[in-house]
């Protein structure tokens, strides 16, 4: 196993980059403890699978220095940095068996045939490849052959990382939950560092222990699920993490409170301003948004029904607002009064939560 260190990364793919927008990767630094279990997230072309194949030794940087375990590989091949990396579609020898696909990368090292299929039961086991062991690859559904690349990463002991490269792309939706959560049960009991790069904001609330949102070549935040949830340090988490997302409303800030067109509003950082951001936006998440007697007055123009809780549009003027409404409470007809939960409401300045 490794700690990952990044130091003062940059990554272009063509020759004397200038502008800002030549870097596939913009400056950046990044430690990633030793064990941990790591989410790359966000939209393509945000340049996370740029940074999982520069940790891996596929590209090397155009400037800065990659460590493992304060040793510097930043110019070392994947081999030589001990890395195991499962791609978007299977990677499987369709001629050989299952057993013999997952023996492969144990047998290449020259090892010993009982410690080999020890090896393979005990990952077939885990992936619940076990009762299949003996048949050819070429006859599984494309969630086998997934299985059998992941396993194919998990089989060595030896590895310092295994990273993922939107490993589900190819699987069944229905299929989707229960890799996740096998990949999940599987880091528990290997402890391993695991990176595993997805657009797919579920996939990496459900699997990592800290979350890394990229956005433009850049990292916008590193969190835990519950902290990109409930504190999102710039706008576009708050966009790109929850379903519907946050609600970014335009405002002001006077004597210490937030105001949205004319009506105060209490925020939990709103004291925090300093008077110089151009673009002024209150956050809140329809999770923290609520029908009270009072509050800003709105017209409801939606109702979308999503099992336990109903999605709620309302506007007020010309601004949309979501809150989520759980299934059984009597909705107003048509006017109502929302009011923001203060400790879920945040100001941002140009993009960025004041602090």
């Amino acid at each position: 196993m490794a700690k990952i260190t990044l130091q003062d990364i940059r990554h272009a793919y063509g020759p004397d980059p200038e502008r800002d927008e030549d870097w596939a990767l913009k400056k950046l630094s990044l430690e990633l403890a030793d064990g941990g279990a790591y989410a790359l997230l966000g939209p393509s072309g945000c340049g996370k699978t740029t940074l999982l194949n520069l940790i891996s030794g596929l590209l090397a940087p155009t400037e800065g220095r990659i460590l493992f375990n304060n040793a510097d590989v930043t110019q070392a091949s994947p081999e030589q940095r001990n890395i195991a990396q499962v791609f978007q579609f299977p990677v499987i020898y369709d001629t050989m068996t299952v057993y013999d696909n997952l023996a492969f990368p144990l047998r290449n090292r020259g090892i010993g045939e009982k410690e080999v299929d020890a090896r393979v039961r005990e990952i077939g086991k885990m992936l619940e490849l076990d009762h299949m062991l003996n048949k050819r690859a070429s006859g599984l559904t494309a969630d086998g052959k997934q299985k059998i690349s992941l396993g194919r990463g998990l089989v060595r002991s030896d590895v310092n990382v295994i990273m993922f490269d939107e490993p589900l792309t190819v699987i069944d939706p229905h299929l989707k939950w229960v890799l996740r959560s096998k990949l999940k049960e599987l880091h528990h009991r290997i402890r391993r560092t695991m990176i595993y790069v997805t657009h797919d904001q579920t996939e990496a609330l459900t699997f990592a222990e800290k979350v890394v949102v990229m956005k433009d070549g850049q990292i916008v935040q590193i969190g835990t699920p519950i902290e990109l949830f409930e504190k999102p340090k710039h706008t576009f988490v708050g966009h790109f993490i929850g379903s519907p997302g946050m609600n970014l409303l335009p405002c002001t800030v006077e004597s210490g409170r937030a105001v949205f067109a004319g009506n105060a509003v209490a925020a939990a950082n709103a004291a925090a301003y300093k008077g110089n951001g151009k673009v002024l936006e209150l956050g809140v998440r329809p999770e923290f948004v609520s029908f009270g007697a009072q509050g800003i007055p709105v017209d409801i123009v939606k109702v979308a029904d999503a099992g336990r809780y109903r999605i709620v549009e309302t506007r007020h003027q010309d601004h949309s607002i979501k809150l989520l409404v759980a299934e059984g409470l009597v909705l107003p007809t048509r006017q109502a009064h929302l009011q923001f939960d203060p400790a879920h409401t945040q100001i941002y300045e140009d993009g960025w939560m004041v602090s």
